[in-house]
């Protein structure tokens, strides 16, 4: 039976939403095509059709959840650019981030395995990637070195990839509340009424 225009495209978004909750959680090699498909209701049938190959689904499971992050990171810095930055590193460097790999961010989860990933899969974290410095860049108090945005990022995934790593919670607590203090220090001390 056929479905709909509508109705593939409606499967498919649930199907990259879904990837890009499981390929955090589980890793690219830790689940299937067929599990993912499985999961999403539907057959492995329509799967070829709709992404080519394994790799146009993690490419697209990447690409969501980057965009996924980028939505929530507009939401914070829409309003007061250097406030919603300070939420940001709280909330990027929180127990609740490090414990949520499925709905967190997609480079802290997947990490190593995107440098050895198919080349569009890099294509789509490159694009996702420049799209989070520039969010950081634009939240940067005024006459902040843009370079700074390329620090605080590879800082906080750095920091949250070892949160993850270690198996001690009280190092895992360390690493974040230390970081998290320092990164918010390093930007408070940029901020305009700092300076006087």
């Amino acid at each position: 039976m056929r479905v709909s225009r509508e109705q593939a495209a409606a499967n498919r978004e649930r199907v990259v939403k879904l990837a890009a909750q499981l390929y955090r959680e589980r890793g690219f090699a830790g689940i299937g095509v067929a599990d993912i498909m499985k999961s999403a209701g539907l057959t492995h049938g329509g799967f070829s059709g709709q992404f080519g190959s394994k790799e146009g689904l993690m490419a697209a499971a990447c690409s969501e959840a980057l965009a996924q992050s980028a939505a929530y990171w507009d939401a914070l810095t829409a309003a007061d650019p250097q406030r919603g930055l300070a939420e940001l590193i709280s909330h990027y460097l929180s127990p609740a981030h490090r414990d949520a790999a499925g709905q967190g961010c997609a480079i802290a989860a997947l990490g190593p395995e995107l440098a050895r990933a198919a080349p569009a899969v890099r294509s789509a974290v490159t694009s996702g990637i420049q799209a989070m410095l520039d969010k950081l860049t634009q939240a940067l108090p005024a006459g902040a070195d843009p370079a700074l945005a390329m620090q605080l990022y590879a800082s906080l995934i750095g920091t949250l990839m070892l949160a993850r790593a270690v198996d001690a919670p009280e190092l895992s607590q360390a690493l974040l509340e230390q970081n998290r203090a320092a990164l918010l220090a390093q930007i408070a001390a940029l901020a305009p009424d700092s300076q006087a």
